[in-house]
């Protein structure tokens, strides 16, 4: 039986996509209003089986009350599809995760902020060099450092990449650990370490509650006139 707290929502994304100012809902371009088709109860099964992991209980019965993926926040919701027998999830930095650490649980803490600040200090600026050649090598030897201290692998185990912002910017939802079923914003592109998305009380955001609230304000923008460009 569908999930209630879906009721309707695969047919409300629809009925958007034929709005005439449906194009004004920022990143409707990348996703086209286009849903994948729902994942049966044995090919959900399937996955959870490949990735060791039950999924948290909204995101499962998104993916077999809705769709697999498709029009969602931003530049859409990364579907998931079963490639060559095995499962994965498709988008602009999916291959981010690490699909066979999904059961380890997601740190509490990101890289230690001092050793951030550190860094951050003595990074090379163009203006400090005469030779651009000599910049790029200085920056060059600096990323050496920055990148396995922000983008270690272990930062993100027990989380999938969900959607792509632009800009390098990610969310992910996180599938294991005490955050589990939360939704994460990734500015590491912006020397920003992961961070929760919060609502206004302050209380982590639920994937149902990303989700649900991207559409109620999708449905506001899109049924107001269209601009013109």
């Amino acid at each position: 039986m569908a999930d209630q707290q879906w009721s309707g929502v695969r047919h409300r994304v629809v009925a958007l996509g034929v709005q005439p100012s449906s194009g004004e809902v920022f990143g409707s371009h990348g996703h086209r209003w286009v849903l994948e088709d729902p994942l049966t109860d044995d090919g959900l099964a399937d996955l959870e089986a490949q990735m060791g992991v039950r999924l948290p209980d909204d995101y499962r019965s998104f993916l077999t009350c809705v769709g697999a993926g498709g029009a969602g926040p931003a530049y859409g919701l990364f579907p998931v599809r079963r490639v060559q027998g095995r499962w994965r999830w498709e988008g602009d930095g999916a291959d981010l995760a690490d699909l066979a650490m999904l059961a380890r649980p997601f740190p509490e803490h990101g890289p230690d902020p001092e050793a951030l600040d550190a860094l951050l200090a003595v990074r090379p600026e163009e203006e400090d060099f005469e030779e651009i050649e000599d910049f790029d090598d200085a920056i060059e030897a600096w990323d050496e450092r920055w990148e396995p201290l922000m983008f270690a692998p272990e930062r993100t185990v027990g989380a999938i990449v969900i959607s792509h912002l632009g800009c390098a910017q990610r969310e992910w939802l996180i599938i294991s650990g005490t955050h589990r079923g939360t939704v994460w914003s990734d500015c590491r592109a912006d020397d920003a370490d992961l961070v929760p998305l919060l609502d206004q009380d302050g209380k982590p955001v639920t994937f149902a509650r990303w989700y649900t609230d991207w559409l109620q304000k999708a449905e506001l923008t899109a049924h107001q006139p269209a601009t013109n460009a």
